[in-house]
């Protein structure tokens, strides 16, 4: 007995409270909990989290965010024309696409030299922001609300975890009703981009130096009819349904903080040099409101734990590469690890708004949610203002030519968060293709001095009522809206998906 830490008894309290002892030698051993597949999300990721009791609540002590398929679109543009990587870079992603697009043709933009005419930036805008609004309402509606609503009693919403769910059965009625409308509303938004974008996802008018779509009278009125719709529904029905959540669940306003480092590189150009934005370009530390410069130079990567060939820390992503090597000692994720001046950094609409100035009431799962919406109605009420200013004939397209070797970066914001390719053009074709995603800053794994990514970090407290629910775990990913789709998966020789165990 007398081996056993005690955790502050008495020698004599110890020996007379064996039940307690019990339950304190139970803790020394956190119990590992794996949730792989991560539901509802985009993609396929896995996520440990080690749960014991902390002063008798059960509390996640530790966790592991492992994206599970590799993706090689970074080898597969080697070799190919540079203005392939718009179209390609594209299928990275099913959900925001046009973001691909548009941080491809920076980076092409960059290395020719070329200005678009302000029409075509006007024209970017529009089905840009159409894009954000379709991503918003289905990360919180068909992706996150079910985390704390009961869904319909039937397959695919059944069967379903039924820990600390607290709406009544009107309100759980009336957000079921507005998961169903927001299925609507989304499809809304994405047709409202096609009219531009010639469809969605996928627009094929993303193109360097300008946009292969012209305005017209006919197109702003058909795209003015749903935006209007899209307005008032965000006004009126998806804010005050995330405001409803903060007064039942307002715990969550204190859990999943992470690291406190946010970071945004702005969206939305407002002039032809991009010298202004909707979203300003910054990054805070440590949750603070003084709002800094960011410095694309100080971007690095790790593969100190990710299944990549060679393991290096603090690497520019302009020279990085994507050679896989799976299994790996030590590595347990196919996310890099990106990092700012060596440290992680949050991305998304929550990061924006608060380097904005926007959205500072704190940094927690309900935050990221109003920051969301919040950011969604700003969105959509900036594009009524350049709907209004877009002629109804213009010159989109300045002609240009590939050099034969340069290179550009391609910074902007997806809906998740910060995105940025790098490209390294020689003898015509591309040399070098490097992308962040936001989820790899967000869903990263530990860097070469074992610091956790931002969702490990966010974990890491949160309380857990049920560890066979652990649907507080849950609440914290999603908050994040993870996205690892449209991946190249790992095949053996017989075609079955190859499983890389971490020991534990």
């Amino acid at each position: 007995m007398s081996d056993l830490p005690n955790f502050g008894l008495s020698a004599e309290a110890a020996v007379a409270a064996p039940g307690r002892l019990e339950e304190l030698r139970v803790s020394l051993t956190p119990q590992v909990v794996t949730l792989d597949p991560v539901s509802r999300i985009e993609g396929h990721m896995k996520v440990e989290v080690a749960i014991e009791k902390v002063q008798g609540q059960l509390t996640v002590v530790d966790a592991w965010s492992t994206g599970t398929a590799f993706r090689g679109i970074e080898a597969i543009l080697v070799n190919r024309h540079p203005w392939d990587a718009v179209p390609i870079t594209q299928r990275i992603c099913g959900v925001c696409p046009v973001s691909h697009g548009l941080a491809a043709t920076l980076a092409i933009e960059q290395a020719t030299g070329v200005v678009p005419p302000d029409a075509a930036r006007i024209l970017r805008n529009l089905v840009l922001g159409a894009n954000y609004l379709q991503s918003h309402i289905l990360h919180f509606y068909q992706l996150a609300v079910l985390d704390f609503v009961a869904g319909p009693g039937m397959p695919p919403w059944q069967p379903a975890w039924t820990s600390d769910l607290r709406l009544d059965p009107a309100t759980t009625s009336t957000l079921v009703g507005h998961y169903v409308q927001a299925l609507a509303m989304r499809r809304k938004a994405h047709e409202m981009g096609a009219v531009f974008g010639g469809r969605l996802p996928h627009p094929p008018t993303y193109v360097p130096g300008g946009f292969t779509a012209r305005p017209s009278v006919a197109r702003k009125t058909t795209f003015n009819s749903y935006l209007a719709e899209l307005v008032a529904w965000i006004q009126n029905v998806y804010i005050p349904d995330v405001e409803l959540l903060g007064t039942v669940y307002g715990d969550f306003f204190t859990i999943g903080r992470g690291t406190g480092n946010l970071l945004a590189y702005g969206a939305f150009d407002l002039d032809a040099a991009g010298a202004t934005k909707l979203l300003a370009r910054g990054r805070v530390e440590a949750g603070a409101n003084a709002v800094q410069s960011v410095d694309p130079s100080a971007i690095t990567e790790s593969t100190a734990h990710s299944w990549y060939s060679p393991a290096t820390d603090n690497l520019p992503p302009a020279v990085g590469s994507t050679i896989a090597e799976c299994p790996r000692p030590g590595a347990y994720s196919w996310l890099k690890a990106p990092r700012y001046n060596q440290q992680p950094y949050e991305t998304g609409p929550l990061a924006r708004m608060w380097v904005n100035g926007d959205y500072r009431r704190g940094i927690s799962v309900l935050d990221r949610h109003l920051a969301r919406a919040y950011e969604a109605l700003k969105i959509a009420q900036a594009i009524q203002g350049w709907i209004a200013a877009l002629p109804d004939s213009a010159t989109t397209y300045s002609q240009n030519m590939p050099p034969t070797a340069g290179t550009g970066v391609g910074l902007t914001e997806a809906s998740r968060g910060a995105l940025g390719h790098w490209l390294t053009i020689a003898n015509g074709v591309i040399a070098r293709f490097q992308v962040i995603t936001p989820t790899c800053w967000n869903a990263a794994p530990r860097d070469g001095a074992g610091v956790r990514g931002p969702i490990e970090q966010a974990l890491l407290g949160t309380p857990v009522v049920d560890v066979n629910q652990p649907i507080e775990v849950l609440r914290v990913i999603h908050s994040y809206d993870p996205c690892l789709s449209c991946a190249v998966h790992v095949l053996d020789g017989d075609g079955q998906p190859i499983t890389v165990l971490r020991a534990v």
